[in-house]
């Protein structure tokens, strides 16, 4: 069977697809400082004391990584209202579900490079009379920052490509624009093929700086 590449459609109508790639990247400029600030948090729930709270932060930490993204995102949508009597839109879903997610693995993240710092530097700093929230600030986290960055960048790029999940709940973003065309113009096609492209040059910049700084640091430790 003869086939004809035609990009009339993506030709025609790429402000829609420019408007998606803004819902996208929307998406993720919330979403991943969110995920890094509660990842914080529970990463130091996780190094506490009191055995509840430590309880809690761990389950918390294995409930997001071990369910899939997009049950999340559909429980979200759909069941949350259910629980709670509020109905939250497609975007405020996605969001959670995105932060939420990206946040356990970051939490993960954290604690290990805490863990990885000598336990006499906490005792040191404390030892000079800082709280433990001046300890994390001008003693820990800008010794384990460097060693953190590269996990923290793949991580923001899964984050980037989890995005196009939510256009199975009518968030009008990348993906969503991408499957509307495809189904009014019958090209899927081409105008996947499109999408795809789009991610591509939006996410490769990232993994490649993420690749680079990671031999950097390499090489920084030898």
């Amino acid at each position: 069977m003869d086939f004809t590449w035609d990009f009339s459609a993506v030709l025609q109508h790429w402000p829609v697809l420019l408007k998606g790639v803004g819902v996208t990247a929307g998406l993720w400029a919330v979403a991943f400082p969110s995920a890094m600030a509660i990842g914080l948090l529970i990463a130091l729930g996780a190094r506490s004391k009191s055995r509840l709270v430590g309880t809690a932060t761990r389950g918390y930490m294995e409930l997001f990584r071990n369910i899939p993204i997009l049950i999340q995102l559909v429980w979200f949508f759909y069941a949350f209202p259910i629980l709670t009597g509020w109905q939250l839109t497609p975007y405020v879903a996605a969001l959670l579900a995105l932060s939420l997610n990206a946040s356990a693995y970051c939490s993960e993240i954290f604690r290990g490079g805490i863990a990885s710092l000598p336990a006499g530097q906490w005792e040191g700093a404390r030892a000079l009379g800082m709280r433990r929230v001046q300890v994390l600030r001008r003693v820990v986290l800008p010794q384990v920052l460097k060693r953190m960055l590269p996990a923290f960048t793949n991580r923001g790029i899964e984050l980037a490509k989890n995005t196009s999940i939510a256009s199975v709940i009518a968030v009008h973003e990348l993906m969503y624009q991408g499957r509307a065309l495809s189904a009014a113009y019958y090209r899927p096609l081409e105008i996947l093929t499109a999408v795809a492209v789009v991610y591509f040059v939006l996410i490769y910049p990232g993994a490649y700086a993420a690749s680079r700084l990671e031999k950097r640091l390499a090489l920084r430790s030898h």
